[in-house]
């Protein structure tokens, strides 16, 4: 049981995950409901292939969805071993419950009538932000997880690579039945956004640089860092390859607002220097967010 993260039944965390997960469902759902399905996008997954059989036979997207994602859970089980725990079987079946229920009460009509780019934008954002908060409550969305885990037992590919190659090929289906050049456009799109949304609901609208500085004035550029930033900075010891000199780099964390401060400082005190700023997806410790933090969010 390894892979499953479970919690003591009715604790915080687990209150927490499962609210998280019921929240989640609902975006998930109005999402596909209100802007996705009924313009036809298919942006992969069990949810893309429910939605073109809804459009083809009229069969519910939820309950189709869910007739997929019980047998693929049973043989992921079977197969991989016990990687989905309640919290996952718990999130799909929420997110088809509240697909066709929404669908029942709305109807199979779009919020933004004769407008498929702008759904596909606010289908995508609004569906990672629920698939975000599954993530978050260590759930995930079952489908063609599972059967992207299998094929990679079988086949030695990596996940993410046989992943995109399933959800391409659903998008491929949707676009033949479907007869639209349009689609693959307005999914890809839906993707693109829902895996930004992703991103930033598991790490957060990151604002912090990583700051490489090569300088013989490493001295007083690291005062600076230290003194006026109440920042921490480390000195690696290197050698340049291209004269065979040893150099001093400064390796540093700052705020986006702090690193425009460092660079005019730097311009001022060595107009030689060298210096890389990289975003950072993610910075953990002291003086950013915990490690522990991290791990019970």
């Amino acid at each position: 049981m390894a892979f499953i993260v479970s919690y003591r039944p009715f604790s915080l965390l687990w209150i927490k995950a499962y609210a998280l997960i019921l929240i989640g469902a609902i975006f998930i759902a109005a999402g596909y409901v209100f802007f996705i399905t009924p313009h036809k996008i298919v942006p992969g997954g069990i949810y893309g292939i429910s939605i073109v059989l809804h459009h083809s036979f009229n069969t519910p997207v939820g309950l189709m969805a869910l007739a997929f994602n019980i047998p693929l859970t049973l043989i992921g089980i079977k197969v991989l071993g016990p990687r989905f725990g309640a919290k996952t079987v718990t999130g799909f079946f929420l997110t088809s419950g509240f697909m066709d229920g929404f669908t029942y009460l709305y109807g199979d009509f779009p919020l933004l009538k004769d407008d498929p780019l702008t759904s596909a934008l606010y289908g995508g954002a609004i569906i990672g932000l629920g698939v975000g908060l599954f993530f978050k409550a260590k759930a995930t969305c079952g489908g063609t997880d599972v059967m992207a885990m299998m094929a990679g037992k079988w086949t030695h590919q990596p996940l993410g690579k046989l992943m995109m190659s399933i959800d391409a090929l659903i998008v491929v289906i949707g676009t033949v039945v479907f007869a639209d050049w349009k689609i693959p456009l307005y999914s890809l799109l839906a993707i693109f956004v829902m895996g930004k949304v992703i991103d930033m609901v598991l790490e957060g609208a990151q604002t912090d640089k990583v700051v490489l500085v090569v300088s013989d004035e490493y001295e007083k550029i690291a005062t600076k860092i230290t003194s006026d930033f109440r920042r921490g900075a480390t000195l690696l010891n290197g050698q340049g390859m291209f004269a065979g000199k040893a150099r001093n780099m400064l390796f540093v964390v700052l705020r986006r607002r702090e690193i425009v401060l460092l660079k005019d400082f730097i311009s001022k005190t060595d107009q030689k220097a060298f210096v890389v700023s990289l975003n950072a997806s993610e910075i953990l410790g002291k003086g950013f967010r915990s490690l522990r933090d991290k791990l019970e969010a």
